[in-house]
């Protein structure tokens, strides 16, 4: 297995998302990793493609096959996870694989390949401008908004186990630095 992994992981609304996508429209060589999530499908998703979505049952029983290299209980009864078979069959056709998941799963995914990955930690600059950034999306219910501030809070308590930081407050200068930490680990000139 020739390829690295490149793990992007933030509380959610803090832009991961977009470098991400950023990072993937670039010539770096990267296949992202769909994750498995149990949530229903939001109207500009396409199964398979952002995520593989299966109802929680579907999601408990591939848990106890397991079928998933991490998964984790985000919010009550959503679930999320990274396929064995995903990541596998872009490793063995040796292809860099790029994640964008939760802050467990990364640091899960860096313990399992410590020597092939980088553990990126997105943060917004502060919970203040994450709030806002959820507001904006127009996604969330009041109770959907606390409960993921809530899990943030938590969530930046583990910025210092990544690899690097990044500081979204300025999106231009956060695609910057991505493009430059992802080049700098597969050696690949800017």
């Amino acid at each position: 297995m020739d390829g690295k992994l490149i793990i992007f992981s933030s509380p959610s609304g803090a832009g991961k998302t977009t470098l991400v996508k950023h990072l993937l429209k670039q010539n770096l060589g990267l296949s992202f990793s769909v994750s498995a999530t149990s949530r229903p499908m939001r109207a500009h998703e396409t199964d398979g493609v952002d995520y593989h979505f299966m109802n929680q049952d579907t999601f408990k029983r591939k848990v106890d096959e397991g079928a998933f290299l991490e998964w984790e209980e985000v919010y009550p009864g959503l679930f999320y996870g990274t396929l064995h078979t995903e990541v596998e069959n872009m490793l063995s056709a040796g292809r860099n694989v790029i994640f964008d998941v939760d802050v467990v799963g990364a640091l899960n995914i860096k313990q399992a390949f410590p020597d092939s990955s980088l553990a990126v930690f997105v943060s917004p600059p502060s919970l203040d401008a994450l709030e806002k950034r959820l507001r904006g999306r127009g996604t969330e219910t009041e109770e959907t908004l606390k409960q993921r501030l809530a899990r943030a809070r938590m969530e930046m308590e583990y910025a210092p186990r990544f690899d690097h930081i990044i500081i979204n407050d300025d999106l231009q200068k956060a695609l910057e630095e991505a493009e430059s930490v992802v080049r700098s680990f597969l050696n690949i000139p800017a």
